[in-house]
């Protein structure tokens, strides 16, 4: 899975991803990698957030992959729908596990600034990963958003959100999703050629 061209941008959701976090782990693990950094990641202001992903990517200077969890898919949908046509073209594709609904009734606070989310379709390859049991995002919800936005979904069993409370680490299984989306954007470019 190595591309030296592509730079991979992880995107933290709520409160950061702590040092075992399996985005920290493959950030670790990545070639050319690196974080989308945020002034306050304890009261998120979407506006702030979709900012910095902007100036990461535009520090990026090339394609990019985005990897996503949680509140960073929001601040990833909410950038997609306002962002500059070349910026949007330098996105490669998407990687959205376990985007948060902060739409759903009991959303923390902290968070509901980031609704409405956008619905529209992403300009862009885009895989979700959910599970049956995450707490912020139901199934059908999840695949839901995944339908309005062109993504490719994938539910997985009892793996809650996707993060080290539910045994998350590393999570290398995870790699699975990253190569297929990769896999799609290899074969977009081959019969574009």
């Amino acid at each position: 899975m190595r591309n030296d061209s592509i730079r991979y941008l992880i995107v933290p959701g709520w409160q950061g991803s702590a040092d075992d976090h399996w985005q920290s782990h493959w950030q670790r693990s990545l070639p050319n990698s690196s974080r989308v950094e945020q002034a306050d990641w304890m009261t998120p202001s979407c506006a702030d957030w979709v900012a910095a992903l902007e100036q990461s990517i535009i520090a990026a200077a090339g394609p990019v992959i985005l990897i996503a969890h949680s509140l960073g898919c929001m601040a990833v949908v909410h950038w997609a729908a306002q962002a500059p046509r070349a910026l949007l073209q330098q996105v490669q594709g998407v990687l959205l596990v376990a985007p948060a609904d902060v739409e759903r009734p009991n959303c923390p606070p902290a968070l509901q600034n980031f609704a409405p989310i956008p619905r529209h379709l992403l300009p862009f390859p885009s895989q979700v990963v959910s599970s049956d049991n995450d707490a912020a995002i139901s199934a059908p919800r999840a695949m839901e958003l995944a339908r309005d936005w062109g993504a490719e979904i994938g539910i997985l069993t009892g793996a809650g959100h996707i993060n080290v409370k539910s045994g998350h680490q590393r999570w290398e299984q995870g790699f699975a999703y990253l190569y297929r989306l990769q896999s799609r954007l290899e074969q977009g470019s081959l019969r574009r050629a």
